[in-house]
């Protein structure tokens, strides 16, 4: 099932999901440091859901109090949600 989110407050513009029952398949994060966006995609890959939300929440970047990261776990809780 593909998924999209619109994140706030970060450079990235959009999160693109594939997700199989509680796996993440694929991400692809438009916009933001390209380097960082891939290598957090990657990383993501083949995870199940909740163990990418454990890991990320939370994670500032430099003095916003959010990150890509941390959107990420809040995309990824909003896609648990809108499933029950």
């Amino acid at each position: 099932m593909e998924y999209r989110y619109k994140p706030e407050g970060v450079c990235s513009r959009e999160m693109i999901f594939e997700i199989e029952g509680d796996i993440i398949k694929s991400l692809n994060i438009v916009g933001g440091c390209a380097g960082n966006t891939k290598g957090i995609s990657k990383l993501v890959e083949g995870m199940k859901i909740q163990d990418v939300i454990k890991k990320l929440k939370g994670i500032p970047c430099g003095n916003k109090r959010t990150s890509c990261p941390d959107q990420l776990s809040i995309a990824l809780e909003k896609f648990i949600n809108s499933e029950k």
